[in-house]
């Protein structure tokens, strides 16, 4: 089973591993035991990971990499749209999968410690654009948006470089924690949700602009 030899290397690496049958199993144990990843495959019984995801991103922010057997965009899009932080099509290495997953548990342990160890932070206002990143919560043109954690942090990443042009590497390294290029379409997805939410004409946008050949930048 995939699951036996994903559970076998990561326990190679010393990772402590915890394993679930079905979909509502996984969500008695990432429950009962709050583990640090999750790595969700969408092809799950009784539940599928699509619906796992779903309720465990209302209940927690733990980072979510989620396992398709189908390289079609929708499956991507979905698992992205209910808050999973990124994806990997089977077949797949096994060394890209612990690669992903040191990247995403780095990143995690980072953001963590910088919430516990630095004082409250007045929000971030450029534009019509308002960030509070110690409330989590973000004002666009005086309302609220309702963000997934990981639109959240490229929005803010965004917001903090304004009118630079950060290529898809940059944004691989910088919010998602990849330390080696990726190949992935989660940059792109994001900032298409990210275009739904700010802009009036998302297929023509004015403030989160793609450049050509090299990245987006945010202009407001």
């Amino acid at each position: 089973m995939l699951a036996d030899t994903v559970a076998y290397n990561f326990r190679r690496e010393g990772y402590r591993v915890l394993l679930a049958a079905d979909g509502e199993q996984g969500l008695r144990v990432a429950r009962a035991e709050r583990p640090n990843i999750i790595v969700l495959d969408i092809m799950l019984p009784r539940l599928d990971g699509f619906e796992v995801c779903r309720i465990l991103r209302r209940e927690t922010d733990v980072p979510i990499l989620m396992l398709t057997a189908r390289e079609g965009e929708a499956d991507t899009v979905l698992g992205l749209e209910l808050g999973a932080d990124d994806y990997l099509t089977k077949p797949f290495s096994m060394r890209e999968l612990l690669a992903r997953v040191k990247a995403m548990l780095r990143r995690s342990e980072a953001v963590h410690a910088r919430a516990d160890g630095i004082p409250v932070r007045s929000p971030l206002e450029v534009g019509d654009l308002r960030i509070d990143a110690t409330r989590h919560a973000v004002e666009w043109r005086g309302q609220s948006l309702d963000l997934t954690p990981k639109e959240f942090d490229l929005l803010l990443f965004f917001a903090r470089h304004q009118g630079a042009v950060l290529n898809r590497t940059l944004l691989l390294e910088r919010v998602w924690g990849y330390e080696v290029p990726i190949d992935t379409r989660t940059v792109d997805v994001h900032v298409r949700w990210l275009r739904e939410k700010l802009e009036v004409d998302p297929s023509k946008p004015r403030h989160l602009q793609t450049v050509r050949g090299i990245g987006y930048r945010l202009v407001l």
